[in-house]
């Protein structure tokens, strides 16, 4: 562009450049970092205060102590667990029908047979909730029928009052409503368990039912107690009598017995477990899944083991539920015990009864056998010790980790789910959590491992009903039980292990490789009984040295084929 083109072109205004003013953006980043960090604040605020409610109850409405087995006062302060576990009823409370559920004995049979000669070939029935379980034991025909002991309620009612109460007596000290609820006092509840065990069940009921239970002014348990008498067969469905009152408040498991009144803590209460965990640590059992037992072994071992001291929490979780669900035997000769000084195997609770003798020096036993008279062993319900040798127990999954799985509540609280039911019945809290898989894959895994361990143990049953019929035939032809000693042996072994599974509830679940090797024993053992019984009505063996054997022979003709002529 020349000169002159430069003069005649017009003059344009241009904007003014825009200089960057530093007040301004200091202030904009001051106003992103305050709203930043106000966000962030919030968000802690609102994570702490979740987590308050999580951990910290609310304040108390009812005072509760060593002395509450009603669960009711715990229900004021605690509502949604309380809810919980009163829909261990399931549908409703009773309806006010003694239905009881259907009966084992006429799904399988061969149950009769197996427990022949033992209250159980009476009336064994499906289980049911928390809810029922001081109630069925009052109506159930072993019991209405035949003398049981007394220590059965020491899992099937709220029994800790009533062992301290006893027990303090025993030792001298005053008892009073106010002095049973100032502490757990385990020396006495050890000492009233020991002075109660021999007595019989009617008279232990009705200490129980006169113990203080923490509600002096109400005399309704939340559950029905069972009529007096029980029911019959005959009766199962019908309503409850008229005018049916209870005489004192006994209840089943309740709030007291797996929780520390003061703290809320997990505790222990059962004597049977305590003595029975500190047997299983004194030994040389290997419990991986048990690690706080694992410490206390290199340690000075001037002391018992004891969970309540030792624990960790995640371990309560498992032990408060096996306070019950495990191998026991009761009787009013001996002390009930939980069979562990050895270990948690089903072979190693066995090795244990062999080793133990009756106060008279004679070996133990149950029953004899109705049918063939064989002593026998009577496997209770062992969840626990199942469930010890299973992955989850090696993972560090606890029993309330899969049935009482936590639950999102109100105000963000998380709670636990106090209806203590199947896993399944909550597959997202109680599977989902640690299997990221569907959930019908997950029903999948469930019911291939329990029909594999129903089938199996069909298949025991029936070897044991061969074997019990070989038996008989032996015995028919003159075998006297000198003579089938060994076959009795096999017998007992037999049966252990098929009723250990077979009453074991999760239907194999907790340890499958466990329950099927078990199961496996069983059917060997059964057929070992069967081949030794037969040979006694059996003619004598034959000499089988003069039958032919076939030589070797390889898979190719030893001779070649003669070849044509060329």
């Amino acid at each position: 562009m020349n000169e002159a083109s430069k003069v005649d072109q017009p003059e344009i205004d241009q904007p003014a450049q825009t200089r960057p003013r530093p007040w301004l953006l200091g202030g904009t980043f001051a106003a992103t970092l305050i709203g930043t960090l106000t966000g962030a604040l919030l968000a802690i605020w609102g994570l702490v205060t979740m987590v308050g409610h999580q951990q910290e109850p609310a304040a108390p409405v009812a005072d509760v102590s060593e002395i509450s087995t009603d669960p009711e006062p715990w229900g004021l302060n605690w509502p949604h667990q309380f809810d919980g576990w009163k829909a261990t009823a399931g549908d409703g409370v009773f309806g006010g029908s003694s239905a009881l559920p259907q009966s084992k004995l006429d799904t399988h049979p061969w149950l009769k047979r197996l427990y022949a000669g033992y209250a159980f070939s009476i009336d064994y029935r499906e289980a049911r909730g928390h809810a029922y379980m001081l109630y069925d034991q009052g109506v159930t025909e072993r019991l209405t029928k035949k003398p049981q002991p007394g220590a059965c309620l020491h899992c099937h009612a709220s029994t800790s009052v009533l062992y301290r109460r006893i027990g303090m007596e025993a030792l001298g000290e005053e008892v009073t409503p106010e002095t049973l609820a100032v502490e757990f006092n385990q020396p006495a509840v050890m000492r009233g368990f020991e002075e109660l065990n021999g007595k019989a069940y009617q008279e232990v009921l009705t200490l129980l039912l006169a113990t203080p239970d923490g509600t002096p002014d109400e005399n309704e348990p939340v559950f029905p107690s069972a009529p007096a008498g029980g029911n019959s067969s005959e009766d199962t469905g019908e309503p409850l009598p008229q005018g049916h009152v209870p005489s004192g408040e006994a209840h089943p498991v309740t709030c007291i017995d797996c929780h520390d009144p003061k703290t809320m803590a997990m505790r222990v209460t059962r004597p049977g477990f305590l003595n029975g965990i500190a047997a299983l640590a004194a030994g040389d059992a290997a419990l991986p899944h048990l690690p706080s037992i694992d410490q206390w072994r290199t340690g000075p071992r001037d002391q018992p083991y004891n969970p309540n001291q030792l624990a960790s929490r995640q371990e309560m979780r498992s032990f408060v539920c096996g306070q019950c669900h495990v191998e026991y035997s009761v009787s009013n000769n001996i002390t009930l015990t939980y069979p562990w000084a050895k270990g948690l195997r089903a072979d190693d609770e066995e090795a244990f009864w062999d080793d133990f003798r009756l106060p008279d020096g004679s070996a133990f036993y149950d029953f004899k056998n109705g049918e063939t008279g064989a002593p026998s062993y009577k496997a209770e319900h062992p969840e626990f010790e199942l469930w010890s040798q299973g992955i989850h127990a090696r993972a560090g999954v606890s029993c309330a980790d899969c049935h009482m799985p936590n639950q999102q509540g109100e105000e963000a609280m998380t709670l636990s789910d106090h209806r203590v039911t199947s896993p399944l019945e909550n597959v997202k809290s109680a599977c989902q959590s640690c299997h990221p898989v569907s959930e019908s894959e997950l029903r999948a895994w469930v019911a291939t491992i329990q029909t594999r361990t129903r089938d199996l143990t069909q298949r025991a049953a029936v070897a044991m009903t061969a074997m019990l019929d070989a038996i008989r035939e032996a015995q028919a032809a003159g075998a006297t039980d000198a003579e089938l000693a060994e076959v009795f042996t096999h017998q007992r072994k037999a049966t252990w292990r098929l009723d250990y599974i077979s009453s074991e509830n999760s239907k194999g679940f907790h340890a499958d490789q466990e329950a099927a090797r078990v199961l496996a024993e069983s059917i060997d053992h059964s057929r070992q009984a069967q081949a030794l019984a037969l040979r006694w009505r059996a003619p004598e063996t034959p000499d089988v040295s003069v039958l032919f054997s076939r030589p070797v022979r390889g898979v190719t003709p030893e001779q070649p084929p003669e070849t044509a002529n060329p």
